[in-house]
């Protein structure tokens, strides 16, 4: 490649997002060309934001510093049903940090414009729709509700309100997934048939064995709190406050905590609004520490053929005790292509594949069986149909998009929540889309655990038969 062509294609990557077009065209001159993605970086310090988490586990303070990159945003109130938490809270965001161990106090604050709901995901929807009701912008993590049965309720409260209300799936901010949408709907790969996604993980951490505070007891846990929604109240479990990813009773299982992503960036990329049929079986594989979900799961989910897509089949897999290490991946099957997108929207690839014209005639065929007169014959009149361009496979080279180094996709779902905070403007991640998203992932621990085909009714959102 000559300096100049480098220099020019090093400014494009570097100042601008290229149009599926141009990008094609360049990348077909050379051979696994680099493309780097950035984004514009929105400065809007002018009102501020003051925010307060609900949940200060893992997410709670992963979100918090995430909204916390957004000028004009403060962190103003933190609550938790473990005490150490809010006392770290306060070591890291300061000792006037208020904090609380009942989230109506925070609720009840007219210094709070929005709050992060980063509890369990028993408690996502009840809190979500409490904070509207008192009239908070909320950012909810995802999934929106631990049961189906909730969803409808919380957007007709959501549109009740009209206060401003994200799904934390942070794959619908991600400008990977933004460029892969782009290359998608130019039809870069073709007509779309079938979806693989997957989450991989080979980690005691990774399948939710998380550390467990030598204080973690009765004395310092809200346990009857924790639990005052649950059908079934149990004593005081460490395992199940600290580790409730693990239980049916508070958490919903590798299908809503990782298949709701997944889901969440095929919807965002196909504009899909869901499947119509849900089938998912699974094991307690390696992990039987007192867990009562499957740490290897899998499920075929069906979409069929609407005015925003063709028909296609989805493959969905989390595996928590894989040999293939740590590995997340959608790829995404076309007519005439692929796309695979690694890890939570960082990069993705293109491998486009077409057919030759002409049908193709001898090697794994039948022409070798027959005499050798008529195989002349038939290779002459093959020939005198199909030129010699027509019988070649159209060859092309992988073009590959990745993010600028240390991008997160993260930063990017809080700036655009903040931004429909104070401009009004919807937001990426509505509760309708997020509900569209984690009602077909919750379905499919419904397959599981009933041993039944779902239908989902996408369009009005609601089981069928």
């Amino acid at each position: 490649m000559s300096t100049d062509r480098r220099k020019f294609l090093k400014h494009l990557g570097t100042s601008v997002l290229l149009t599926s077009a141009s990008l094609t065209s360049l990348a077909a001159k050379e051979e696994n060309e680099v493309r780097i993605l950035r984004d514009e970086k929105r400065v809007t310090p002018n009102d501020k934001i003051r925010i307060a988490t609900i949940g200060m586990g893992i997410m709670g303070f992963n979100d918090t510093n995430a909204a916390l990159t957004v000028p004009g945003v403060e962190m103003v109130a933190a609550c938790d049903l473990y005490k150490g938490r809010l006392t770290h809270a306060k070591e890291i965001y300061g000792k006037n940090l208020f904090t609380t161990m009942d989230h109506r106090e925070i609720l009840e604050r007219k210094d709070i414009d929005a709050v992060i709901v980063a509890t369990s995901d028993n408690w996502h929807s009840q809190i979500a729709i409490d904070a509207m009701r008192k009239g908070k912008a909320v950012y909810s993590e995802k999934p929106m509700v631990h049961k189906i049965s909730q969803g409808l309720e919380e957007i007709r409260v959501q549109k009740e309100t009209g206060k401003v209300f994200q799904v934390g799936s942070q794959r619908v901010s991600s400008i990977a997934y933004r460029k892969a949408k782009e290359m998608y709907e130019a039809g870069a790969i073709g007509k779309i048939n079938s979806i693989e996604a997957s989450f991989n993980r080979q980690s005691a951490l990774g399948a939710w064995q998380y550390t467990i505070p030598t204080d973690g007891n009765i004395q310092n846990v809200d346990w009857a709190r924790y639990q005052s929604n649950a059908d079934k109240k149990m004593d005081f479990d460490p395992n199940r406050f600290f580790r409730w990813r693990n239980y049916r009773e508070y958490g919903t299982g590798v299908a809503g905590d990782l298949f709701v992503h997944l889901l969440t960036g095929i919807h965002f990329i196909t504009g899909s609004k869901g499947p119509e049929s849900i089938y998912s079986i699974g094991d307690l594989s390696y992990w039987k520490d007192g867990r009562n979900v499957p740490d290897v799961m899998s499920a075929v989910v069906r979409y069929g053929e609407t005015k925003e897509h063709p028909a296609f089949q989805v493959t969905l897999r989390v595996n928590f005790i894989s040999g293939e290490g740590d590995k997340t991946t959608t790829k995404i099957v076309g007519s005439e292509g692929v796309m695979d997108i690694g890890g939570e929207g960082e990069a993705f690839r293109i491998q486009q594949n077409k057919m030759p014209e002409a049908p193709g005639i001898g090697g794994w065929d039948s022409l070798f069986t027959y005499t050798e007169s008529e195989q002349k014959k038939l290779m002459d009149d093959y020939n005198k149909r199909w030129t010699k361009v027509q019988q070649q496979t159209p060859q092309f080279q992988p073009i590959t998009y990745r993010a600028p180094e240390g991008y997160n996709a993260s930063n990017d779902h809080f700036a655009n929540f903040m931004e429909s905070v104070r401009t009004g403007k919807p937001v990426v991640e509505d509760a309708v889309f997020g509900f569209r998203a984690a009602a077909p992932a919750l379905a499919c621990n419904d397959s599981y655990f009933q041993n039944k085909l779902i239908h989902w009714d996408a369009e009005n959102m609601k089981i069928v038969g």
